[in-house]
């Protein structure tokens, strides 16, 4: 009888501390003041693969922030790509020996916030009134929240709460080869569709012999686009059909998305249509003259068009002609919609609060109009500061546009000003556990089609209800928790469940009081 009055209680336990929810968020309290009598170390990993000049902002920002702060030392660690950034945070989350800022994307911080108060949640550090952004005991001019760029500044934050703040923001454009649209017969609208862009690539596939009569060359690929899950996120956000909500419910694999899968697949079906995944960079086929339209990221503007500072492929094969940058293809041209996207950074806890505001200074740093404006001339970023967009530095810098190949190349500006102009028309992607899954599987799913049509494999409904199936298995989407990105405040106990817990608490002290008294009276018994 005890033992069950012992279960049914334990039971009883587990039921009610569990009805409030996941763990709760604890909330890190900035010092008072930075210890300046001590030195600190901040590890900084961040992104960067061939562009040097990158990597001398960074060590511009390091020189001087340590010059402000002679206390303190930054340590730099670059990695070739997020994705292995994202790796070794997850392996150093286990060992307790994460950097102090990182670089990274909100879909990575979602999962960092699984671990428990890994992740400083940037709530009350970003208004403190002396260490907050641009706060008064603060060594340089940082800028308020309020000079955020609000879209910007809303991509990081999710669950509830600001985990991040923006870097740098790029956007996705469409880089024509304006030549061969007019060559082919067409001239380029004001705003490119879908519909646009499929018909004037099937177009360019006509042949005359063994070449391809727009270009005359033996490679034509008219459509490259480089991100397949940028490709679907958009898409389906154009139609009204987003593939997620920001509790988790998936709603990619839908009869929307059915559709534009079959009309992939019948545009991959005559080659007039393939993907970074199985050719190569866009910019590699337009430079060459083997591409119409290129769709990649604002950020790689630097790669693109006869005249790009930054090539792959020698001097020999580039072709001359006159590149357009649009925004990416439109189902309803009244309406613009591209995606926002960027580096993110965050702020890791630890045991020692000096440390964290430290590091929260150092990533401070990185906002000011220096860092940002010199970050964002090494490719097609804009600063995600209005405070920088604004300044007389920045305005100065668009003002040269076109007048060189390097630092104010005419298609990086193109790009830059199509994300100044549009911010309003850029959207974000729903951020929690299980996100960035989703994510590569919107891409998956084009990758799969485009290479099952070359395989000469049928897409229809069959086809795609058993490629629904495959995918969900194969990132484990029935996995992702439903209840977003990290664990969730859902605020103070109601009045029921804490006179719950009182009850729960008073017949503890009960039957404890009776296990006891009885385990009194059992010795007593052995003893006569």
């Amino acid at each position: 009888m005890k033992m069950k009055i012992f279960a049914l209680l334990l039971v009883l336990s587990l039921m009610l501390s569990g009805c409030h929810g996941a763990r709760e968020r604890t909330t890190f309290r900035l010092p008072e003041d930075l210890d300046t009598s001590r030195n600190f170390t901040v590890t900084f990993w961040a992104k960067n693969d061939t562009n040097i000049n990158q990597v001398n902002v960074y060590k511009q920002a390091i020189g001087e922030f340590e010059a402000l702060y002679p206390n303190i030392t930054v340590e730099m660690r670059l990695y070739t790509d997020y994705g292995r950034i994202y790796n070794d945070v997850i392996t150093n989350i286990s060992t307790g020996t994460t950097p102090n800022v990182c670089i990274t994307y909100p879909d990575h911080i979602a999962t960092y916030l699984t671990g428990e108060n890994v992740v400083v949640p940037l709530d009350d550090l970003l208004t403190d009134e002396n260490y907050g952004l641009g706060g008064q005991k603060v060594n340089f001019d940082a800028p308020t929240k309020g000079e955020m760029v609000p879209e910007f500044l809303e991509e990081c934050r999710f669950g509830g709460h600001q985990y991040a703040l923006p870097y740098m923001r790029s956007t996705e454009a469409c880089y024509v080869n304006k030549d061969y649209v007019e060559k082919l017969g067409f001239t380029l609208p004001e705003v490119l569709t879908w519909d646009f862009v499929w018909q004037v690539s099937e177009a360019a596939m006509e042949k005359e012999g063994d070449v391809f009569k727009v270009n005359g060359q033996k490679v034509l690929i008219p459509f490259i686009y480089k991100s397949t899950d940028n490709m679907m996120i958009q898409m389906l956000h154009q139609l009204g059909a987003d593939y997620s909500d920001a509790t988790g419910h998936i709603g990619l694999f839908s009869d929307t998305t059915r559709n534009i899968l079959k009309t992939v697949a019948a545009h991959a079906k005559t080659r007039a249509f393939s993907t970074f995944a199985i050719s190569s960079y866009p910019a590699n086929f337009l430079n060459a003259g083997q591409c119409i339209f290129a769709v990649d990221s604002t950020a790689g503007s630097t790669w693109m068009g006869s005249h790009a500072p930054l090539l792959d492929i020698s001097a020999d094969a580039l072709v001359e002609f006159e590149t357009v940058v649009y925004p990416v293809p439109q189902y309803d041209p009244e309406h613009i919609s591209m995606i926002s996207q960027g580096p993110s950074m965050c702020l890791f806890n630890k045991e020692d609060p000096q440390e964290v505001l430290a590091s929260w200074l150092f990533m401070q740093y990185l906002l000011t109009d220096g860092i940002q404006i010199a970050y964002s001339g090494t490719e097609g970023y804009v600063p995600v500061t209005t405070k920088a967009q604004r300044s007389e530095a920045y305005q100065d810098y668009l003002s040269k546009a076109g007048s060189d190949d390097d630092a104010h190349y005419s298609v990086k500006m193109d790009a830059v000003n199509l994300l100044l102009n549009n911010t309003d028309k850029t959207f974000t992607t729903a951020v929690f556990n299980g996100s960035a899954s989703l994510r590569n599987a919107a891409g998956e799913l084009i990758e799969n089609v485009t290479k099952s049509v070359r395989r000469k494999k049928t897409v229809d409904d069959d086809f795609i209800t058993a490629l629904y199936a495959d995918v969900q298995s194969l990132y484990r989407l029935d996995q992702i928790q439903q209840s977003g990105a990290a664990s969730r405040d859902l605020g103070p106990l109601p009045a029921e469940s804490i006179a719950l817990l009182a009850t729960l608490g008073i017949c503890w002290v009960g039957i404890l009081g009776y296990l006891a008294v009885g385990a009194v009276k059992k010795k007593r018994r052995s003893e006569k």
